[in-house]
């Protein structure tokens, strides 16, 4: 069964990290843009989770107000 998201910050290397389940050493990664990562799985193309680069720096002038816009799914096991 699958597990649930997992997010992790490291503040040493200023990067935020989600992941559904445990990260697979054969995800693709693909560069959405400006820092930002998605890993898919290659089988299904699925998003297995993604990564923010220089996150505090990115949202350092954002009040706590803001709204990211993140899609879940949630089921009770």
């Amino acid at each position: 069964m699958e597990k649930g998201i997992k997010i992790y910050f490291d503040k040493e290397a200023d990067v935020l990290y989600f992941s559904r389940g445990e990260p697979r050493s054969d995800a693709i990664s693909r560069e959405l843009g400006d820092d930002i990562i998605v890993r898919l799985e290659p089988e299904t193309n699925k998003v297995m989770g993604f990564t923010i680069l220089n996150f505090t720096r990115r949202f350092e002038k954002l009040s706590f107000t803001q709204e990211i816009p993140i899609e879940a799914e949630f089921a009770l096991i």
